[in-house]
């Protein structure tokens, strides 16, 4: 199975004030912010390269709320790298594979998460304290 980075996700309190840099390096931001209610987020992505849509993204992460998976992160950790996120060409045939091998899932059944695309997170305890979100698009 084929496995891609597709982004870095970055917690940041404000959208707009975080996208400063990466529009400074010539980064090109997305349309479109989105909003996820499940998540408790509004994501803004940049693209690496307008050349290649596959190539990885940068992912802000702006929290809807404190109580939220990123509300916390930021409370206890400040604004930074939140996770990285691997792009799978099968989501639940990857996630049975790290379940069969003894790897800690958040997620067994796959959410929909920004954009409409499938994903699922791998607990930091299984990956070497790294949160990894997989995806399939």
């Amino acid at each position: 199975m084929k496995v891609y980075l597709d982004h870095i996700g970055i917690a940041c309190d404000d959208l707009e004030a975080a996208s400063n840099f990466w529009r400074l390096i010539g980064l090109s931001q997305g349309e479109t912010d989105a909003r996820v209610d499940e998540q408790g987020v509004t994501t803004r992505f940049f693209a690496t390269s307008n050349d290649n849509p596959s190539a990885p993204m940068i992912e802000l992460l702006e929290p809807t709320g404190e109580d939220t998976p990123v509300g916390r992160f930021l409370a206890s950790r400040g604004p930074g790298v939140q996770q990285v996120c691997f792009r799978v060409e099968n989501l639940e045939n990857m996630i049975s594979y790290l379940l069969e091998n003894g790897i800690r899932m958040i997620d067994s059944v796959p959410k929909i998460g920004a954009h409409g695309a499938k994903i699922a997170f791998v607990h930091p305890k299984s990956t070497g304290g790294v949160l990894v979100e997989l995806t399939e698009k």
